[in-house]
């Protein structure tokens, strides 16, 4: 898929043309949405209707996770015009690939390995080299994530909303990306560490390492610019 004159091409796949008409609505539709709370309930009624070809099901889906959707991929991006390019384009993705949706796995694990897949392709493109292996002439061995400039601190809420939170904030968006994301994906999105596992594509294991370190590098950074304060 690619843009001309800042608008969605169609690819050559047969894709039905409702699909592109549906895009269009996305930008109005988003910013139509109330903030209303993400309930659980008709998640799995919304994706059957959406694998049955159902282009209002999708609307809803997208009601859905908007905050929850968006907040993860500015985590991961740092920038809110990429994550908003990337918010659109994880859904059409999802309607390309929704009937090669398991019913039997979780969505929502489902949907954040697409968006996280999205994101780290773009991230890649811009910093082109490995997110994921560090160089060979690195001493202490820093992944190219890790070494990512962030150039905006992102919008927190959720857990970081609380007395302290701009100080956290400002900590949190200076780790590396892999511990952003799983700190995200724990204590924003409240998801399990079997999912998170599945949305990182990731061992269990490595998952709780991840975890632990990224809680330790938060705390140490805390510790370092705020001296005297308790962050345990």
């Amino acid at each position: 898929m690619h843009r001309a004159a800042g608008r969605i091409v169609a690819p050559k796949a047969a894709i039905p043309l409702s699909l592109f008409l549906f895009v269009d609505r996305i930008p109005i539709m988003i910013a139509t949405l109330t903030c209303a709370e993400e309930a659980t309930v008709g998640l799995d009624t919304d994706v059957s209707q959406l694998r049955r070809g159902d282009l209002d099901a999708l609307s809803a889906l997208v009601a859905r996770y908007q905050n929850r959707l968006y907040r993860y991929l500015l985590r991961l991006v740092r920038n809110s015009a990429d994550a908003d390019d990337l918010f659109q384009q994880t859904w059409i993705r999802v309607a390309e690939q929704i009937r090669r949706y398991d019913p039997n796995r979780n969505f929502d694990a489902w949907l954040f390995t697409l968006a996280r897949h999205l994101a780290i392709d773009f991230l890649r493109r811009r910093h082109p080299g490995s997110l994921d292996e560090p160089p060979a002439d690195d001493p202490h061995g820093e992944t190219m994530a890790a070494k990512l400039a962030a150039k905006e601190p992102p919008a927190l809420d959720g857990i970081l909303e609380r007395e302290r939170g701009s100080r956290l904030a400002e900590c949190v968006s200076g780790l590396p990306i892999h511990y952003r994301e799983v700190l995200s994906l724990r204590f924003e999105e409240e998801m399990k560490l079997e999912d998170i596992a599945v949305v990182l594509d990731a061992p269990l294991s490595t998952v709780k390492t991840r975890l632990r370190r990224g809680l330790d590098n938060l705390r140490s950074s805390l510790e370092s610019r705020y001296p005297g304060e308790r962050w345990t």
